[in-house]
């Protein structure tokens, strides 16, 4: 798979390089190539956008004005295109609008009119969702007076980019620790888009909810609520999307916003099925539920392997299982195998590791297993 940073390549370079040269007169083409492309290649990503708009900052015009006339100039004519969609001899989108929107946002935080109209332009050719963070985090509800109109933008990523530029836990983006501490101001720029016609749109939504989740769980709940009533098929996968995080975690009033009573039953397990396990097999295990309720029971089964740290505590990591309806008086058997085999998100570590079940956000049961690395057998 190619490396995500080759998407600002050598080639993007030249590409803006060709288009600051047709719309601003001095302009010292191959110095400007020359500064970016001695150091490109040992940059990732970010980094790789940032040091082409440190040297566009050098070469563009210090008045704001003639300076955002140029950018303006630059944008490719074809709008609404996603990001695999390159910029080309007519202009600049997809992932060069990722430098260009941090020489915005780098230069233009004292005047925001200017600064957010040209944000727009630019999102229609991919997104700003990083670049209007700063403005919000200076000015967040002047920021949010010029965002609220654009919830009904013929745009598709202009309506995306009201929920996700202002998400409070963005990854990648400057956290707003005010909207961490305080959502409100941004709930009813989310009510206004939880019907959007375009998913694009409404899982950014879903996920701007799961970013306030993290804070104020009991808030994401009461909206889960709220917004179920009534709901057709595509607010209830945003709803879900959205409490992904509060389900695993078995928050209590989110499982009740979609039916998920407490369970009662009778939990035999984990069985481990296989006591000792070698690196790069898998974990065997297994449970018996029994009903002792006198109604069918919606039950969703999730399970959490607590594996080891390099400390030699316990991390506990929760997997989706299953969901299943148990009639009163009802016995069910089912069983798990789980591999534990290299990933790049976890180191392992050999010793006692644990798994139990997580069953409509209550925790049952607790085994232990032997995980044997390759390095430790004999």
């Amino acid at each position: 798979m190619e490396p995500f940073k080759n998407n600002i390549s050598p080639e993007l370079v030249r590409c803006i390089g060709g288009h600051i040269v047709r719309h601003l007169d001095g302009f010292n083409r191959r110095a400007f190539e020359t500064d970016i492309l001695a150091e490109l290649e040992t940059l990732e990503l970010k980094q790789r956008a940032a040091l082409i708009a440190k040297v566009m900052d050098q070469h563009l015009p210090d008045d704001l004005g003639q300076r955002f006339a140029v950018l303006r100039k630059m944008l490719h004519p074809m709008t609404e295109v996603a990001f695999d969609r390159g910029s080309d001899e007519h202009g600049i989108r997809g992932w060069g609008m990722m430098p260009l929107g941090m020489v915005v946002s780098g230069c233009g935080l004292n005047d925001y009119e200017a600064s957010f109209a040209l944000l727009k332009e630019m999102t229609r050719r991919a997104t700003a969702e990083f670049d209007v963070r700063p403005f919000l985090d200076m000015g967040q509800d002047k920021a949010l007076a010029i965002m609220a109109p654009w919830v009904t933008d013929d745009s598709v990523h202009v309506r995306r980019l009201v929920s996700e530029g202002t998400r409070p836990r963005l990854p990648w983006g400057l956290r707003l620790k005010k909207l961490v501490d305080d959502p409100s101001p941004t709930l009813p720029l989310l009510e206004a888009l939880k019907d959007d016609p375009e998913d694009y749109v409404r899982r950014s939504v879903a996920n701007h909810l799961n970013d306030i989740a993290k804070d104020h769980p009991d808030l994401v709940a009461e909206i889960a609520v709220r917004w179920l009533k009534d709901a057709d098929k595509n607010r209830e996968k945003l709803v879900r999307h959205a409490c992904r995080s509060l389900v695993k975690q078995g928050h209590s009033a989110t499982l009740a916003a979609f039916g998920l009573n407490p369970p009662e039953i009778q939990v035999d397990g984990p069985l481990i099925t296989t006591e000792k396990v070698e690196y790069g097999s898998a974990l065997g295990f297994r449970i018996d539920l029994t009903s002792t309720g006198k109604t069918p029971q919606e039950l969703v089964l999730d399970y959490l392997v607590h594996f080891k740290k390099a400390n030699g505590s316990l991390a506990p990591k929760v997997f989706k299982w299953t969901k299943l309806t148990l009639a009163p008086g009802e016995t069910v058997s089912l069983a798990r195998k789980h591999t534990i085999k290299p990933i790049t998100t976890r180191v392992y570590y050999g010793g006692t590791q644990a798994v139990n079940f997580r069953i409509n956000g209550r925790d049952f049961g607790f085994s232990e297993f032997e995980l044997v690395m390759a390095d430790a057998e004999d």
